[in-house]
């Protein structure tokens, strides 16, 4: 039932559209003019860990395709819907700081109609949860990659209510956008201040004063010693048994792929295969192994590693590594995901689903190992900042879940706003 004074609208005919460019990876370098790709942006905005730039003299031509604050940008390929920070047809909104920007290929600028739809309404309306639903009834393609078409987009159908209204319901929603963002730069500040404590950690710059003075430059602190990551783990490929043998699945062994990594512990999974099915197809991850992603889906420019709690199978995506005597599992987790950056220049055809690591060169890096008892006091000390900033998440968690509540209301006429006379005639 659509409510008084609403209409039933199809986005394509309350916006115009940017498809992206097509840029050259050939061209990219480390400065000049930024190019906004599909893995520069997560869930809510673009990122500027590994950004690519351009010579202005090579744009030439392609001023349709320069971003301005607040341009609202879709991805029309990525990772199906359950994947926010991936997922093909994820809205995101430009920065202050990448206006100027060019626009690249699978990535399509939508531009709202002046008069017909706001700019905050028309984003609002894409990051509902019924638009997120929408876009998985589309998808197709395989478990790394799925795409939409703007046909399809454009198609889908929702309630827009009058500009004044519409006005009103965007406001409402900016407040709790601003306390999502506090939240959120109380995270960001926290993983940036662990991740700067960890790289002291890690190199003995700074260290606990029952172990002895930190690190001079250039030098090791005293025990310690540099070893190559090669000779201190022991590696393991993972493989998929056959589909159409059913005996080798629904079975109590759980079974990990790259479409099933959850962060950066695997205790959950949607498929599980048997003893015969880990005989003939797979191998089995022992608890505290660590689960490595090296050809796949490497977005947001992250390697996808982390501890298994019990026992898994993995599929040929995956690399289980092994922790050898002289170093603690979880602390080589801690030195793979301090060195995050380092690993992403590894990377070879960074496009989705096609990322490959390189691990002959990342097997031959060097690790600046403390004594296991230093490990084990670094390992607690990182611990405990998890601890906090899964709290502030939580608190996150809570603040999205309520908005989203008060967005399916307002965004479908369940509560209206009240919009005043002086309001509805400046429209």
């Amino acid at each position: 039932m659509v409510p008084n004074g609403w209409s039933e609208v199809k986005l394509g005919n309350v916006i115009k559209h940017q498809k992206g460019y097509a840029f050259k990876s050939k061209l990219y370098q480390e400065n000049g003019l930024r190019i906004v790709r599909i893995s520069d942006t997560n869930r809510n905005s673009v990122h500027d860990k590994c950004p690519v730039y351009i010579e202005p003299e090579n744009t030439k031509g392609l001023d349709s395709y320069i971003l301005q604050e607040e341009d609202i940008i879709l991805s029309t390929v990525g990772s199906r819907p359950h994947l926010l920070e991936s997922m093909v047809g994820k809205a995101v909104k430009i920065p202050k700081k990448d206006s100027g920007s060019f626009l690249n290929q699978n990535l399509v600028k939508v531009i709202p109609k002046k008069g017909v739809i706001t700019n905050d309404y028309l984003f609002s309306m894409l990051k509902n949860d019924t638009f997120n639903y929408f876009i998985s009834t589309l998808v197709r393609g395989n478990a790394n990659q799925v795409s939409i078409t703007l046909a399809e987009l454009f198609a889908y159908r929702f309630l827009l209510p009058s500009h004044p209204e519409q006005t009103k319901i965007a406001q409402i929603l900016s407040t709790w956008d601003k306390a999502i963002a506090t939240v959120e730069k109380l995270i960001e500040n926290s993983k940036q201040q662990k991740k700067a404590l960890m790289q002291q950690l890690l190199t003995g710059k700074k260290r606990f004063k029952e172990f002895g003075e930190p690190a001079k430059d250039g030098e090791l602190p005293d025990g310690w010693a540099s070893e190559k990551l090669v000779d201190i783990t022991s590696w393991s490929s993972g493989g998929t048994p056959s589909k159409q043998n059913k005996t080798y699945w629904d079975g109590h062994i759980p079974w990990i792929s790259a479409s099933t990594m959850r962060g950066h512990a695997f205790d959950t999974s949607d498929l599980f295969i048997s003893e015969e099915g880990l005989k003939v197809g797979s191998r089995l991850a022992p608890k505290d192994g660590l689960l490595l992603l090296v050809r796949g889906s490497m977005l947001w420019n992250k390697i996808p590693v982390g501890i298994a709690k019990r026992d898994l199978a993995f599929n040929q995506d995956l690399k289980c590594i092994r922790a050898k005597d002289s170093i603690n599992p979880h602390y080589l987790l801690t030195w793979f995901l301090c060195n995050e950056n380092k690993l992403m220049h590894m990377v070879t055809g960074t496009g989705i689903g096609a990322g490959k690591l390189d691990t002959s060169e990342l097997q031959a890096l060097d690790i600046a190992l403390p004594p296991k008892q230093e490990q084990l006091r670094i390992i607690e000390l990182i611990s405990s900042l998890d601890a906090s900033e899964s709290g502030h998440k939580k608190n996150l968690d809570c603040l999205n879940l309520e908005k989203k509540a008060l967005m399916q209301q307002l965004l479908t006429g369940k509560r209206r706003v009240k919009v005043n006379a002086n309001e509805a005639m400046s429209a």
